[in-house]
């Protein structure tokens, strides 16, 4: 995707080990000139002077061992007003404990499932505190991995979050106005 697309900066969180798609990444990167900005649990980016970007994952103190890629992805969560989003990665449920022992405000308007909706994440306890009104699933359409997990869906359906999966919606496009109210559009 690098080779294909301008991009000025890169996000980047730490690891436990070296490992070869973060090598090429950086191979990449420097080749591009492209800015690698190391993030950890506590920065923030100022988007706008009303949006900002809170870095609630990974903490680099405390990174996990097990599954050290996807457990140690960033995680963010964006705020607007009343509005907000939390960006999860690819982390799994050992990482979502990690981070609900944090002083973080965990509830949030919308949530990007991790991991594609694998059963591996988006615990009942991680979900109690996000509390999401709109879950999003970014998902191939009969991935041989199948995901979303049944498990998953019925436990956001506990929760009564409304679903939105990129294999079943297209495209997912959200909208927030000025006062925080959330528009969501589809592409298929």
């Amino acid at each position: 995707m690098l080779e294909n697309m301008n991009v000025e900066n890169i996000l980047i969180g730490s690891q436990t080990k070296e490992c070869k798609q973060i090598n090429d990444l950086v191979k990449i990167a420097k080749r591009k000139n492209i800015r690698l900005i190391g993030l950890e649990k506590g920065d923030e980016i100022l988007i706008e002077k009303n949006i900002k970007m809170e870095v609630i994952w990974p903490n680099n103190k405390k990174l996990i061992t097990s599954n050290e890629l996807n457990n140690n992805s960033l995680v963010f969560k964006l705020k607007y007003k009343t509005f907000s989003i939390i960006f999860t990665g690819d982390i799994e449920g050992i990482a979502e404990n990690e981070i609900l022992k944090q002083e973080v405000e965990f509830s949030s308007s919308i949530l990007k499932v991790a991991h594609h909706g694998s059963k591996t994440s988006s615990t009942e306890e991680f979900l109690k505190e996000v509390n999401p009104k709109i879950a999003l699933i970014g998902v191939g359409k009969n991935n041989k991995f199948g995901h979303p997990s049944k498990e998953v869906l019925d436990r956001l359906n506990r929760f009564k979050t409304k679903v939105y999966r990129t294999d079943l919606n297209g495209e997912i496009e959200i909208k927030v106005n000025k006062k925080g109210e959330i528009l969501v559009k589809t592409k298929l």
